[in-house]
This record gives C-alpha cells, structure tokens and sequence, in this order.
C-alpha cells in the first residue's frame, strides 16, 4: 500500500481537529449510524473542557488505495515541543490558516519549524464560510511568511485550497461549488511526497512519541525510516545518551483510522508502534542489532519559564490528595519528562523542591492541573522568567504578541502593553477591528491577559509566542494591592466578612477552612493586612444566633489555576490539592514575616551604607 505522512499545523482554534473529524467521516471511518463526538481526536478530558488540543496524536485514512497517516498537532505555543517532537514522522504538512484572522504568532512558529525539516507545505484556506472572510488578503499574507521565514523556491510553490472544516468541503478555486474533501485528498496524494526509506535496508526508527500498555509496558511509537519491523526481530536500542541496549520487537502496531491494530512487520516509511522495550525514551533509536547509526534527535527549543514545585505543607494538607511526599512529586515530575521535551526538571538544594522549566504559564499549568487529577498535592512559587548572560549584559525573553481589538478599546490595549515595556511593530485596521502587533518581554505578560479582558469588556483576542532572547528592558511594576491575610486557623462566617467587606474583594466563601497565613482576599490599599475570619457574633439577650443569616454578601472572586498563578507574588506559594487551589504566604507566622521584612530592610541599609 502506498502511504502519505502529513501533519496538520495551524494556530489555536484555526479548524485542526475539526477538519481531521471530517476527513475520518469521509473516508468511512464511521459508520452511518454511529454516534461521534465533536473533535474525536481530543481524547483528553483537559483538552475537552478547554476546547484544545495539547498533545500531538496519531490516525490513519486510506484514500484510493493509499494510506494516509495523520498527526494532528498542537495549537498553542506553549505546547510547541509536542509540534517540533513529531514534524520528524511526516514528509509534508498541512498548514491551517483562518480565512479572517491570516497568520497568527504559532503558524509563523510551526511554519518555521516545518520548512527547517525541508518538508513540502500545502495550505488550506479554512473557514470561507464566514461572513468577514479575507481569503485572497490571506493567502497573500501567508505568502509574505513564507518569503520572511526563507522558504526555498520548491516550498514557495505551494498549493492552496479553500476549505470549511466544519461544513466538509475544500475547492481549488474560491469559485468553484461547494462538494466534499475530495480535492484536499487528491491535494495530499499529488503535492505530499512518499516516504523516502529502502525497506530491505537494515532496520532503523526513531521513538518519537511514548505510549503505556498494561499488558505490553511502555510503546514506542516513531517512524520507520529503513528497512523493515518484525514481531521477533532482535534489536539494538541507541539510548539519546550514548548507552546501548540490547532488546526485542514483542509487538508491533500500526495506526488504522482511531486505533492500534496489531500488525506481522511494518516497511520504512510506515509510522508504528513497538513494544519490547521497558524504559524506552522519546529520541531513542532503534535499530538492527549490529546498527551504529543513530538518527538526530529532534532539537526543541529551551524553556523560557520556571516555576518552583514544592511539597504542600499547608496546615490542610493531606485532606484530598493521596500523593504527598517529597518522594511522589520527584517521580512523576521525572515520569514527565520522558515524554515532555519541553520541560526541564532541576535541584535547587531542596529536599521537598525541585524546579521546573516550561515553554509558558499554560504548558506548566496543564502539568499542574493533570497532577492535581491525579491525587497530588503540592504548591508552586510565582512563575519567573528564565534570563541569560551575555557579555554585553543580561538577555530576557521577548515575546510576539497580536491583539485583536474593537477600534474603541485599542488606547487601552496600547496603554496596558506599553506599561510592560510592550512596543508596538504594527497597526492595523480591519473593519472597525485593530490588529496589533507587540515585543513584549515573557514577564510583562504574566497576568496581562486578564486586566486587557477587564479592560476591553471581554472583547480583545491576544496570543503570543516566543520571539527571540534581548537585552533587559528594565522593571516592570508588578501587583499593585495588598492582600488580606488570616490571622488564625477555623471556618470562615459570613458574619466576620460583612464587618471587612469595605477592606477589599473576599477569595473565600463562609463556611471555608482557613489557617493563619493564608490569603483570604485583596486589600483595597497598596500593603499587606492581617484580618480575622473566622470571628463569630457574640450572643446576648438581645441577639439570636439566626440573625447571621440575613447577611448578604458580594459573590468571592474564584481563581483557575492559571489565574491563581498569574496573581501569586514573589513571598506566596499557590496551594494545589484535588479539590481546592489556595494563596497562602510563605512564612504563616505573621511574627516570622515581621522579622523576615526587618532583617532585608537592615541589609539593604548596610549595601547602602
């Protein structure tokens, strides 16, 4: 069978997955009368409720006699390592791009990498079916990309299709009726090439994703490059640094629509799954067991933020979680990164913590929250950018930042990125529409997400991804108002709240457990404030204990995580369990806070001095 590697790239909610459901409808994967979620190829139970993709995955198709393997890819920058980790099983790339919107910050990141692995492009012009659509306008700012990325002569020769992912159908011409998928097949057969690979070559794959089996262990999918896998055959196992490990092909898989079937051998050019290998690594290479030949690891580029994960020892620990221990968050964090490239994982002379490194605030936060699904307790520190030294002095990430934004609310958007050392490269009106492009440092926008939805009535659209390392820009303010801080252990009353209502906006509810240390809310004033909420109405002859219960309070503010991280400060750690997120200071005691304020304020009169 004749066989077609491609990987669909695109920026987030550009059409990916949607247009991989109809591709599988068409092609007969379903039947008639079965029932098929939206997005089939989301899996995860985080990527459904958030309307994403975050890991890269597998299908197949078979169009007139040719298999066509499909990965659909991530979307988001932050999860980028999972783009770059598998553009290596393909030979070209479908390349999404949303008819209104053109290219966004992740299509010029994964175009970039795609055109650096040589492979043939083919664009879809996706969502014509909307009112505002731009297609031509597109089409020409993608080709303005392509010649800004240096895409060679044979890559700038791209064919170009008009598509709705949703409604099924792709055309050559703008023109042309609306029918079905066929022209993005006949596309994909006559504009992606074959896998190049001699099958009766010695045997050779590089582990390019990592699966788990309880019956099989772990399964090391990647694709073949040369020669052919056999259930049976001996192996040699080239580890990423530099051992050698003997081992044996159990099982082999190969992608069919939705599933893994087995399979008797699989020729180069075909993406599989192995198992025989206990303790295989993503960038491992299999090969023949007299083979020496290791393929290139796939390069993924360095983290840009860092977050210290540290052993819950709140006084409410242990109430929902069932992973606690110093021992429990090591392993899995290790577990991690044998299949999360991006990620780093690093002691910083901490029995109960460890530092870990991501490509942004959601690659980490995915990680803490599949924790947190998962029984881990544990609380992470306020996320700091990673700098570097340079001889000319210290380099910080910039990020390439668009904002989308309602003509009246663009003074806003200006204001809010030029307080965070953000300037602009380019404005643009479209419709009564501002597009905007930013360089703004990686710690500038840690939070600014929210105040620009707070400031534009929630109608700004904004994403980012990593541009380039620069020099410092200077400080930027950082959290403005103080917090409200618990000065004793038990439940909170409605009653203690009405009477601190006027200090600012409450995080907490009545009813809720709190100890001494933990932030209760935000102060209206600029400093720190130690209240009481847990104190109850005194009773007499003139008060019944019912009276509290006509109290009426303002709805508490309620973070998600991501949100909790953004508004963490340098002395609080966030507080994750299954079931709650918590702010708490680092040092509870508010006496150990005085003391710890006094003796920085003596060193800094001694530097002075």
């Amino acid at each position: 069978m004749d066989i077609r590697n491609v990987a669909i790239i695109a920026h987030v909610d550009h059409g990916k997955t949607t247009l991989v459901d109809q591709m599988l409808r068409q092609t007969g994967v379903f039947r008639s009368n079965q029932k098929v979620v939206d997005c089939v190829m989301d899996s995860n139970d985080i990527e459904r409720e958030r309307g994403i993709t975050i890991l890269a995955k597998n299908t197949s198709i078979v169009y007139k006699d040719t298999k066509i393997n499909i990965i659909d890819t991530p979307g988001h920058a932050d999860f980028g390592g999972e783009v770059e980790r598998v553009l290596k099983m393909a030979d070209g790339v479908l390349l999404l791009v949303d008819s209104f919107e053109g290219p966004k910050p992740q299509t010029k990141f994964v175009l970039r990498k795609a055109l650096s692995y040589n492979l043939q492009p083919l664009v879809l012009v996706n969502k014509i079916d909307k009112t505002d659509a731009r297609p031509h306008e597109v089409l020409d700012e993608i080709f303005d990309l392509f010649l800004e990325l240096g895409a060679n002569d044979k890559q700038l020769d791209f064919p170009v299709l008009y598509a709705s992912g949703r409604d099924g159908y792709a055309k050559r011409e703008i023109d042309h009726p609306r029918t079905n998928l066929v022209p993005l097949f006949d596309a994909i057969l006559e504009k992606i090439p074959p896998p190049v690979g001699d099958a009766a070559g010695t045997f050779q794959m590089l582990v390019s994703n990592i699966d788990y089996n309880d019956y099989v262990g772990r399964i090391a999918i990647g694709r073949i490059f040369r020669g052919t896998a056999r259930v049976g055959q001996p192996m040699s196992v080239l580890r990423a640094d530099g051992r050698i490990e003997q081992a044996r092909i159990e099982a082999l898989y190969v992608f069919e629509n939705l599933k893994r079937v087995e399979a008797v051998s699989a020729p180069a050019g075909e993406i599989a799954a192995i198992a025989g290998v206990p303790d295989v690594n993503i960038n491992d290479t299999l090969t023949s067991p007299d083979g020496q030949e290791r393929i290139p690891p796939v390069a993924v580029e360095e983290p840009t933020i860092s977050m210290v994960f540290a052993v819950n020892d709140s006084p409410l620990s242990g109430r929902s979680g069932r992973y606690l221990t110093s021992r429990h968050l090591r392993e899995r964090l290790l577990r991690e990164l044998r299949s999360n490239l991006a990620l780093r994982v690093e002691e910083i002379g901490m029995v109960d913590a460890l530092k870990v490194s991501g490509r942004g605030l959601l690659h980490l936060s995915i990680l803490i929250e599949n924790m947190r699904r998962e029984g881990y307790e544990l609380q992470v520190a306020k996320p700091q950018v990673i700098y570097r030294e340079a001889p000319e002095g210290r380099l910080e990430p910039i990020e390439y930042v668009t904002v989308d934004v309602p003509e009246g609310y663009s003074g806003k958007v200006i204001e809010l990125l030029g307080a965070r050392k953000g300037t602009v490269a380019t404005m643009q009106n479209h419709a009564g529409t501002v597009h905007f492009e930013f360089y703004a440092p990686a710690r500038g926008l840690i939070g600014l997400r929210s105040k620009i939805l707070s400031a534009t009535r929630g109608e700004a659209i904004m994403y980012h991804s990593f541009y380039q390392y620069e020099a410092y820009r200077g400080d930027i303010p950082t959290r403005r108002s103080g917090v409200q801080i618990s000065m004793a252990a038990g439940t909170v009353t409605a009653y203690a709240l009405f009477e601190l209502e006027d200090r600012g906006q409450f995080f907490v509810s009545p009813g809720d457990d709190v100890y001494e240390g933990m932030v209760l809310g935000e102060h209206c004033k600029d400093r720190d404030i130690v209240v009481n909420a847990t104190r109850r109405k005194a009773l007499n002859n003139f008060r019944a204990s019912t009276a509290e219960n006509t109290v009426v309070l303002a709805a508490p503010r309620v973070f998600s995580l991501e949100e909790a991280l953004e508004y963490v400060d340098d002395d609080e750690w966030v507080e994750v369990t299954p079931s709650h997120i918590r702010l708490r200071k680092k040092m509870l005691s508010a006496t150990d806070r005085k003391r710890h304020e006094r003796a920085q304020e003596e060193a800094e009169e001694t530097a002075r001095t």
